[in-house]
């Protein structure tokens, strides 16, 4: 059970520029919608297996309690998503988007320290599947909102909230869903914000980074299918199936991917080199990234998977007996893509693949690319700096990517933005799909308070 640091709100100070931060109830009920949320088991197995509408109506309701009119909408029985809007006090200025996924990917309670559904809170941490991946986010995003309802306080720009299903999987019954079904209800939205971004990142020598995400690699996801003469396993054969598709994925295992700088990526590896005091010129003809790269220390992570497009195999499916070669064999590769790298993608897969086997995109999403130089960005910097004056944000573009994908359909720029401050040999990645995720209790106050203050702002 969670223990509340104090039973009664705390009256705010207000600092010299009249902003006062959220209240003790706030602070307590980040760690409480932490919690809970956890214990809502939704987890996705793909195929459909998943049921997020209890964690959609937990949301919903304490939206409700907010003065808010969210509504709950599903494409598929269960799969429930929650979008709902606070009206800004400037009907002319552009809308927000602030989403969040309720859904996780699945956890073996044996593997883990404690039990992965538990939302155990201990020693200042919580503890569970999407304490990080992001029930943390839909927790903050909850505080601020309810936060609000009791100051009074109302953003400049209008704010849709959106709480989504099947994220970890993909998107058909959430973003997806909403943004093809449902675009009136994000009406005037332009930006939004959500999961993997302005989480601090311990570069060494005492440097903390802040990385906001502004892209996101394209997602392709592939078939292979090789075709051959089935047979005798004792016979000859020249048109083995498996042999053949064994070859191909040996070939793109080993393809080494050309350097294709975005300008994303461009300036993260220049803000990168200035921090670290690194002669560099990022835009110079003869510019090597790999060799910055490989003096970047820890902060290299943040770059070094978004220079290039990447091919992984990742499943491999053939035969039904030893002794028996069958006319068919498959395997499935993790692809994804740069801005502006699709084309040497598919001419690549083409390559790779040669004449005996076939691919196909298994799951394909664009992409995504937001400005540095945006008044939005400066504000999210702003938000962060403000909280830890002695942190360093950079912009970074994310290996993976999000439901920024499918709400960009609607023409919405995105950008990854769950403030946490993480104490040092915290390992943020590693939480990502990783045996016993957690969050300090610390890091959620960090966020709640610089989530207000963006928020606010924007």
């Amino acid at each position: 059970m969670i223990s509340p640091t104090s039973q009664t709100p705390q009256t705010p100070q207000t600092s010299h520029d009249g902003w006062s931060p959220v209240d003790q109830q706030a602070l307590d009920e980040v760690v409480t919608f932490t919690s809970e949320l956890i214990r809502i088991d939704t987890s996705n197995h793909g195929g459909g297996d998943c049921q997020e509408r209890p964690a959609a109506e937990y949301a919903a309701e304490r939206l409700a309690a907010a003065g808010l009119e969210p509504v709950l909408l599903e494409r598929t029985p269960g799969r429930a998503n929650v979008v709902a809007r606070i009206a800004g006090t400037d009907p002319t200025a552009d809308a927000l988007l602030v989403h969040g996924h309720l859904d996780v990917v699945p956890a073996e309670p044996a593997d883990w320290s404690v039990h992965p559904f538990s939302g155990e809170v201990r020693d200042g941490v919580v503890w569970g599947r999407g304490a990080v991946d992001m029930k943390n986010m839909d927790a903050m995003i909850l505080a601020v909102v309810r936060a609000w309802a009791r100051a009074g306080v109302r953003p400049r720009r209008d704010i849709v909230i959106a709480f989504t299903a099947d994220e970890e999987a993909s998107a058909a019954d959430g973003s997806g869903f909403l943004a093809d079904e449902h675009p009136g209800l994000f009406e005037g939205c332009t930006e939004g914000i959500s999961e993997s971004g302005a989480f601090s990142f311990h570069a060494g020598g005492g440097m903390t980074l802040y990385p906001i995400a502004a892209g996101e690699r394209g997602t392709a996801w592939l078939k292979l299918t090789a075709h051959g003469r089935a047979g005798h396993g004792s016979k000859v054969n020249h048109s083995n199936a498996v042999s053949r598709l064994a070859s191909a994925v040996a070939r793109i295992g080993d393809h080494q991917w050309p350097v294709r700088l975005t300008p994303t990526v461009r300036a993260a590896l220049a803000e990168l080199a200035r921090l670290h005091r690194i002669d560099a010129d990022v835009h110079a003809e003869d510019f090597d990234p790999d060799a910055l790269i490989a003096k970047l220390g820890p902060a290299a992570a943040l770059v070094e998977p978004t220079v290039r497009n990447s091919a992984n195999p990742t499943m491999l499916n053939a035969g039904y007996k030893i002794n028996v070669i069958p006319g068919q064999a498959t395997a499935h590769i993790d692809g994804r893509m740069l801005p502006g790298g699709e084309d040497e993608f598919r001419a690549t897969m083409d390559l790779l693949t040669g004449d005996d086997v076939e691919w196909e995109f298994h799951h394909r999403e664009v992409p995504l690319q937001a400005p540095v130089d945006s008044p939005t960005f400066a504000k999210l910097r702003a938000a962060v700096e403000r909280f830890d004056p002695d942190g360093h944000v950079v912009p970074y573009c994310m290996a993976g990517g999000t439901d920024a994908k499918q709400f960009s359909r609607l023409g919405i720029t995105g950008y990854g933005f769950s403030p946490l401050k993480l104490p040092l040999g915290y390992d943020y990645a590693a939480m990502f799909h990783g045996v016993d995720e957690r969050v300090p209790v610390e890091a959620l106050h960090f966020g709640v308070n610089v989530l207000d203050h963006y928020l606010r702002s924007a």
